[in-house]
């Protein structure tokens, strides 16, 4: 007996052993690519950096997350994920690493989850490779790089998702209130986006369970009033206090955290319709996708090496401009044209797609054979699971009107856990020559090398032909040779079959290491050898992000002598030529906003100071750089007020939030199109003290207009000379680079 039970450990050492020897690399790999170089980043997504900023001085402003150290607005989404980077901010001090920490540990901890997840039931190597397959999914790193929520909201659903599992197990219902309640805390990070998962655990709930029908209904109804419950619980305590005693919600037209929920983050999303009406005036909102449309246009202007690249993608963002009223036409953000083949197209493809062809005929193995009415073995109920993930989620993003290319991140865990599932049931058909089955291996490799080599194709500039023409030629011939040898059982073959997994995750690695290559964009998180400019499609020639658009944004007062800017207007700014301009730059390569925006190659400083390391990616905001001799003007002649100055939006605010830590007033929020604001208040705001410096740029957004207007005429000007830093002849107008007023009112 003694003998035995010695057995028995030595075996258990052993497995455990070699499944450490297989996730540990894995692990190291998701650790490189999640936080190599994160220190170099010191703005992150300036307008939630500045958030933290403000969040960390107040518990006011904690609890609500302010946008500014004032309290005037929030920031766009609810505040969970940035009260975790608060908190991480405080032990480890305000740096753009330290907000960035949590998600890249978010991205880290998504890996380990999916393992365990996958191996419990479909085995230690399904396990290994659907890790692996998460690791290497190329927008799993660029997200998990940048203080963006969506890392940390999927790591908050794969969480539930353990829960759920364990629910089912042990058939404990306390776990499913836990499942479900989780999924509260995950609508508190990104709102609506939490509940894409919802079908899956209905459908696995119902199936996986072994009770009555009548306990099936009773405790889902139970878990879910409970989800519902934490997922209002913190928009019921805002929208019930005073508006008075809190910051403006930041990018609603109602000022009430549910209007934002189920419109500006949630239907709009799908709709694409982004327009809103303030103080009367109903014009296309300055948000996400107008800026961006510019931003493309520029980023296709500032490739002069490229010029045959340049010419193709000024004339496709030339008809991606949106329509007044919102409204996503022709694939804005290089989100492709809604349809079935969407994330097949480029600007998708190349962040998300790389595995769907083997995910697509594992589905098949795995599915195969299963009847309708069951019974399910517990790896169908599970596969059941991840496609009740995968293709709720893969429609929404083949038909939104809206979205942004890192939201693909979604996708991921359910495309890993087939990629590990199918794998290895795929090898296990192969091998036992189980009929038409035994084909979905060869099938599945041939089928997603070639669409690799598609996804890769417009990149042969960047990357050349030979990693294209080896994967493609490699993807052949052991699809090939797999299927020639079908009848062979000998060691060759277990290789073949890894070298064929092996070409696989080539290319998607090598895309997961291009923020690090190339340099990441915080404000739009991507993967490809364009990663800095986070505009996703095909690259231009350029070497650096200074080449590829993102740099041409000044701070208030900084001119760049140049007024016939071709940049876009910012939230603040009056159009230009059809474009917008932003509120403090007259740079031929204007950078455009984002919400939550930020922008490479803004000038930031060790722990945000005034001068920046060369050795640092200056990857801020847009405008995230802070013009000394106008903060200088301002504070020296600050005369008691709480605000150091205001301005139309978040982009010349949140610079100056980070630097000082002072209150700066984002007059319309975020773009600037915020009904926040009347005339009388912001008299009543004068009057006591609150405020005297206007920075202005064009006439203003959404119901801002009539403020402006107010503004300008019953201001005094303050010469340039005095706060600019460099002068030009050009600085007045709608295409100069703003102007600053003094206000005082007895």
């Amino acid at each position: 007996m003694k003998h035995m039970n010695s057995e028995v450990k030595e075996e258990r050492t052993s497995n455990k052993k070699r499944i450490y020897l297989f996730l540990v690399p894995i692990v190291l790999i998701a650790a490189f690519l999640n936080l190599f170089k994160i220190w170099t980043d010191e703005y992150a997504n300036a307008y939630y950096t500045a958030a933290v900023k403000s969040m960390l001085q107040s518990f006011h402003n904690f609890f609500y997350a302010s946008f500014d150290p004032g309290g005037y607005v929030t920031i766009d989404k609810p505040p969970v994920v940035f009260w975790i980077q608060t908190i991480s901010a405080k032990i480890f001090g305000f740096y753009g690493w330290s907000v960035i920490l949590p998600q890249a540990l978010a991205g880290i901890g998504s890996v380990l989850l999916l393992y365990v997840l996958v191996k419990r039931t479909f085995g230690v190597w399904a396990g290994r490779f659907a890790a692996l397959a998460m690791a290497l999914t190329p927008i799993v790193p660029a997200v998990s790089r940048t203080n963006n929520i969506d890392s940390m909201l999927v790591f908050t659903l794969l969480v539930a998702t353990w829960m759920l599992f364990r629910a089912v197990r042990t058939a404990k219902f306390g776990w499913v209130l836990a499942a479900f309640a989780m999924i509260g805390v995950a609508f508190n990070m990104k709102m609506l986006q939490a509940y894409m998962v919802l079908p899956a655990f209905y459908v696995f709930y119902v199936v996986a369970t072994k009770i009555t029908w009548k306990k099936k209904i009773a405790f889902l109804t139970t878990a879910t009033a409970l989800m519902l419950a934490v997922s209002v619980s913190w928009a019921v305590v805002v929208d019930s206090t005073s508006a008075d005693k809190r910051p403006y919600m930041g990018s609603s037209q109602t000022n009430s955290v549910l209007e934002l929920a189920f419109g500006y983050n949630g239907i709009n999303r799908l709709t694409g319709n982004t327009s809103v009406t303030g103080s009367g005036h109903k014009q296309p909102a300055q948000t996400e996708q107008q800026t961006a449309s510019s931003e493309t246009k520029q980023t296709s202007n500032s490739s002069a090496d490229s010029s045959q690249s340049s010419n193709q993608r000024k004339s496709s963002s030339s008809q991606k401009m949106q329509a007044p009223g919102g409204g996503n036409q022709n694939g804005m953000f290089n989100t492709g044209n809604p349809g079935p083949f969407r994330l097949f197209q480029k600007g998708l493809s190349d962040q998300i797609s790389w595995l769907l062809p083997f995910v697509i005929f594992s589905i098949v193995g795995l599915f195969a054979g299963v009847k309708f009415k069951g019974p399910y073995t517990t790896k169908q109920k599970e596969s059941l699971f991840w496609l009740a993930w995968l293709l709720p989620v893969a429609v929404f993003f083949s038909i939104a009107g809206f979205f942004h290319q890192y939201y693909l991140i979604m996708l991921a865990p359910p495309i890993a856990a087939f990629a590990g599932a199918g794998a290895v049931a795929l090898w296990s058909m192969y091998k036992q020559h189980n009929g038409w089955k035994s084909w979905l291996l060869p099938g599945g490799i041939l089928t997603t090398a070639a669409l690799q080599v598609y996804i890769m194709s417009p990149y042969v500039s960047s990357i050349g032909v030979a990693p294209i023409a080896g994967v493609g030629a490699l993807g052949v011939i052991l699809a090939l040779v797999l299927a020639v040898r079908k009848q062979r059982k000998n060691s060759l073959t277990n290789y073949l079959g890894a070298a064929a997994m092996v070409v696989l995750l080539a290319m998607p690695a090598y895309w997961a290491m291009t923020p690090i290559i190339y340099g990441g964009n915080s404000m739009l998180p991507s993967a490809g050898p364009d990663s800095s400019s986070g505009m996703g499609g095909p690259p231009s020639t350029a070497t650096n992000s200074k080449q590829s658009g993102f740099n041409g944004m000044q701070p208030p007062g900084s001119s760049s002598g140049n007024s016939s800017s071709n940049g876009g207007q910012m939230p603040g700014g009056s159009s230009n030529n059809g474009q917008m301009q932003p509120p403090s730059s007259s740079s031929n390569s204007g950078q455009m906003q984002m919400p939550g925006g930020s922008s490479n190659n803004s000038q930031m400083p060790n722990s945000f100071s005034s001068k920046s390391s060369s050795s640092k990616r200056k990857s801020g905001g847009m405008n995230a750089e802070v013009n000394q001799k106008l903060l200088n003007y301002l504070t020296k002649n600050n005369t008691g007020e709480k605000y150091l100055f205001a301005t139309t939006d978040s982009t010349s605010a949140a610079p100056y939030i980070i630097k000082t830590g002072k209150p700066v007033m984002a007059m319309g929020g975020f773009s600037g199109s915020d009904p926040i604001l009347t005339v009388s208040k912001l008299k009543a705001m004068i009057k006591k003290g609150e405020v005297k410096y206007f920075y202005l740029s064009g006439m203003g957004k959404g119901g801002q207009s009539d403020v402006i207007t107010w503004i300008k005429d019953n201001s005094k000007e303050i010469p340039s000379s005095k706060w600019q830093s460099t002068s030009s002849s050009a600085q007045q107008g709608p295409s100069g680079n703003g102007t600053l007023y003094e206000i005082t009112l007895k």
